[in-house]
């Protein structure tokens, strides 16, 4: 198999990875987990060299990435926003905070600023329903959080 559009030394990491976990199908989604962590995101170059490791169709690969909600297929932006919807966070409005990130970004939920600081996605509950509501940028978890502190939040990013 061709590593079609994956640069060598990805490759090189996926199998290393694939190894690592003993090329097991069993070991799929822990798989899946680090190749994500390596590359940012699973093109479909990445299911298919990882599904040729485990000796499996692509088809499983590609079901558990679009099944579970953590894997993406996409490139997310340096900065990957995630506007907590759960339902402390909705209540206090998380839905203010989503209108102005997407109007400040001049993106819509899933997509990616063109030059590629900036992702935006939204996400049910992060567990820190006192600080509602709540954004995630990156690991970052930012609370209590209003419109009007968007624009400064995005500019200390930059």
């Amino acid at each position: 198999m061709s590593d079609i559009k994956l640069a060598c030394d990805v490759a090189e990491q996926v199998r290393a990875i694939c190894d690592k976990h003993g090329n097991q199908p069993g070991e799929l989604i822990n798989i899946l987990h680090e190749a994500q962590h390596l590359h940012g995101y699973l093109p479909e170059e990445m299911q298919r060299l990882i599904a040729a490791k485990l000796n499996v169709p692509v088809s499983r690969v590609y079901g558990v990435v679009t099944f579970y909600t953590f894997f993406t297929m996409t490139p997310k932006g340096k900065h990957p926003i995630s506007v907590c919807m759960g339902t402390a966070c909705y209540v206090r409005g998380s839905e203010k905070l989503l209108e102005e990130f997407k109007r400040v970004l001049g993106i819509e939920v899933g997509e990616t600023t063109p030059d590629g600081k900036f992702s935006l996605d939204c996400l049910r509950c992060v567990g820190a329903c006192g600080l509602a509501p709540v954004v995630m940028i990156g690991e970052k978890v930012y609370g209590r959080l209003q419109a009007v502190d968007v624009k400064k939040i995005l500019e200390e990013l930059e």
